[in-house]
């Protein structure tokens, strides 16, 4: 917090602050940030934690009296260790910050070529958007492949962790730049309502610009946090299962049949979560479409700017509260349910695979999904800013072939970024939070209840 207030006394008293001068501000403000807290981080861990000390670290196999035994070997962690565990962590995170921003946002040039590619039609956007959304995972993958191997082999999992909470020692700057998305959307939304001045709508459009890469930044740091915490949540779970039995589950060996088949299970849940989601967004969509076309029908002076006739919103709202209520269940019980059957049938070995797969899938597809709506999004007001010409240097504008194609892959991105894309954090994390739950309830004897009915058969 104390960050915070700094971080904001720099970006936005010390300089004066343009309307065109809004995203490179706040892409400050995470850098300035990420400095500070960098030194706060340093400070706590050299004066408030212990020198050194041991941390139960990894199973390792040994040989004792001829026979092998999986032992705990203890680990050495000295407190500055910790420091670049948690530091490590936190330079990950700016660093999916910033190619985040690089890929979203309308001032570079992924996004200028993804509005290019609206001059020959809807298809070539999505087509390209969708590439921009793959190739933009590679970076954070990297990145944060790179800050799981350094915290891990500085403090084992607990470096892991302290990962996590290094991503997340910046939350008050994140959570400042994801909610400048929203307010700056809706108040555009209210000025064209209103009717107010093209100038007005000019500022909004401009600011709700640089809100759709902030929020698409808060997702990558919202991801990159989940991806650790899940770690470490499935480090407990397998704490859990070592203490029941430390030669059972030393390792998690994917070379064996039910940790295999575990992955690829784990990997194909995101993509079914997605699938759920996605649909229900669609459908609701259809619904609401549906409705306002038979109100253009019943009403036609709705359309019409002196018309006394009100379209009925309540039955607009009752649609789209319906679909998010109901509509979710069906993803709630894939989440909840997929630890508690895998865990209970198939055993502890076979979950470890589904967490990790789950994982892995869902930290890609998540990225990808988010920052493809985020192109999308700004590249439609890249077009409706007039910045888009033919060859001719005449400014395709809105209404025009182009900025059509661009609302085509709008409308496609925003189920992507603000539905599926952000809902696998949670798809991560809260089974991770089931399997370690109920990691003592789970029959660790045989594998599973198919393991117990097969060996009774032999």
């Amino acid at each position: 917090i104390v960050a915070c207030f700094i971080t904001s006394f720099f970006a936005t008293t010390v300089t004066h602050l343009e309307l065109k001068d809004v995203e490179p501000k706040l892409k400050a403000q995470l850098m300035i940030s990420t400095i500070i807290e960098t030194v706060f981080l340093f400070v706590v861990s050299m004066t408030l934690m212990p020198k050194e000390t041991y941390f139960a670290g990894y199973v390792v196999n040994s040989v004792e009296n001829g026979n092998l035994a999986a032992i705990q070997q203890p680990i050495l962690v000295k407190n500055y260790y910790l420091f670049f565990s948690a530091a490590v962590g936190l330079w990950a995170g700016l660093g999916i910050g910033y190619v985040t921003e690089y890929y979203t946002s309308n001032q570079n040039k992924p996004t200028q070529e993804l509005a290019e590619k609206c001059k020959t039609g809807a298809a070539t956007n999505i087509i390209m958007g969708l590439a921009l959304g793959y190739k933009s995972t590679i970076f954070p993958a990297v990145a944060l492949a790179v800050a799981a191997y350094v915290s891990h082999s500085l403090a084992g999992f607990y470096g892991v962790a302290l990962a996590a909470l290094g991503i997340l020692s910046t939350l008050s700057i994140g959570l400042t730049i994801d909610a400048f998305g929203p307010i700056s959307d809706n108040a555009g939304g209210i000025a064209e309502m209103s009717h107010l001045p093209e100038l007005v709508r000019e500022r909004t459009d401009c600011l709700d610009a640089a809100g759709n890469t902030t929020a698409a930044i808060g997702k990558g740091f919202a991801i990159g946090s989940a991806a650790f915490v899940s770690l470490a949540l499935f480090s407990g779970y397998m704490t859990v299962l070592q203490s029941r039995s430390v030669e059972k589950f030393s390792v998690v060996d994917i070379l064996h049949a039910f940790p295999f088949a575990g992955l690829l299970v784990g990997a194909m849940i995101p993509y079914w979560f997605s699938a759920m989601t996605m649909g229900a967004v669609g459908e609701a969509a259809f619904q609401m479409v549906s409705h306002v076309r038979s109100e253009f029908e019943k009403h036609p002076e709705i359309l019409q700017k002196d018309s006394n006739v009100m379209p009925d919103y309540t039955a607009c709202i009752r649609i789209s509260t319906d679909a998010s209520l109901k509509q979710m269940i069906p993803p709630g019980a894939l989440v909840m349910g997929t630890p508690l059957i895998v865990g209970f049938v198939f055993g502890c070995q076979a979950l470890a695979g589904v967490l990790i797969g789950a994982l892995v899938s869902g930290v890609c597809g998540a990225i990808s999904a988010s920052n493809t709506g985020g192109a999308w999004d700004n590249a439609k007001k890249y077009i409706e800013q007039g910045k888009l010409k033919d060859d001719n240097d005449n400014i395709l504008g809105k209404n025009s072939d182009a900025h059509k194609a661009a609302v085509c892959g709008d409308t496609v991105g925003d189920p992507l970024k603000d539905t599926s894309g952000p809902s696998l954090n949670i798809v991560m994390k809260l089974m991770a939070v089931e399997s370690l739950v109920f990691a003592k309830a789970f029959y660790i004897k045989e594998a599973g209840f198919l393991g117990w009915i097969g060996s009774k058969i032999n």
